[in-house]
């Protein structure tokens, strides 16, 4: 059995969307970002940059003792090549998908992170950021429509690459961005949505840049404070 440490932010989904993509039993262990339960010692033994998500292998293929790992790329990277799923066994192959996992990682995901910040949970507008994110969203969102021109996935057949910027395209109203503008990216959303993996991995989920209400001050300085929660002392 395997136990993912969750929270359904854009990177806790793409675990998610992988395990149940490749039919992976296993265990959800939802953490509380707003309560701080990321800085629990226990969760930090797990994740030591005390982000999500997380895992917990209990049948490592070596057979040893149960293996932690964070950060979402590896995770997938890991679990892809233990299972052998949704990623190709050819080098030419292997190398196209793990190019476009990595952009994902360095690019997409820290950038779209950061226009969904000031544009949703900023206590107040900072113009030159927001013009500088949402041009650069824009320009990755160009690259992924470019790539996806003549193509059905990211790497020519389904992969861990389309697993990881799914749920980075899943805001982009957040992003200040129009999917109409990207028509292969569009495309290739509406057959993302559709997969039964990915309406099983979304069903009750909300969109993590569109709170219902806004944050309170303790929620806010758990998560974007110095680092540490206001009640790691105790």
């Amino acid at each position: 059995m395997l136990e993912l440490y969750y929270a359904a932010t854009p990177n806790g989904l793409k675990a998610r969307l992988f395990l149940e993509e490749a039919g992976i039993p296993y265990r959800l262990v939802p953490v509380s970002l707003s309560k701080g339960e990321q800085f629990k010692p226990q969760f930090l033994a797990i994740s030591p940059n005390n982000k999500i998500p997380a895992i917990v292998d209990h049948e490592p293929a070596d057979g040893g003792a149960p293996l932690t790992m964070f950060e979402s790329g590896a995770i997938m990277l890991y679990l892809a090549e233990k299972t052998g799923r949704l990623i190709p066994a050819d080098l030419r192959g292997r190398t196209e998908v793990l190019q476009w996992l990595f952009w994902q990682m360095a690019g997409l995901g820290p950038m779209a992170g950061q226009i969904g910040h000031f544009n949703v949970y900023a206590t107040e507008q900072v113009p030159y950021a927001i013009d500088r994110y949402t041009r650069e969203v824009r320009r990755l969102y160009g690259v992924l429509d470019r790539q996806l021109e003549g193509r059905e996935f990211i790497a020519g057949e389904f992969s861990i690459a389309d697993i990881a910027c799914y749920p980075w395209i899943v805001p982009h109203e957040a992003h200040g961005q129009e999917l109409a503008d990207f028509p292969n990216l569009a495309r290739w959303f509406r057959t993302m949505a559709e997969r039964p993996a990915t309406v099983r991995t979304y069903e009750g989920v909300e969109n993590a840049y569109a709170p219902k209400q806004a944050l309170t001050e303790a929620e806010r300085q758990v998560l974007f404070g110095q680092g540490k929660s206001p009640t790691a002392a105790n």
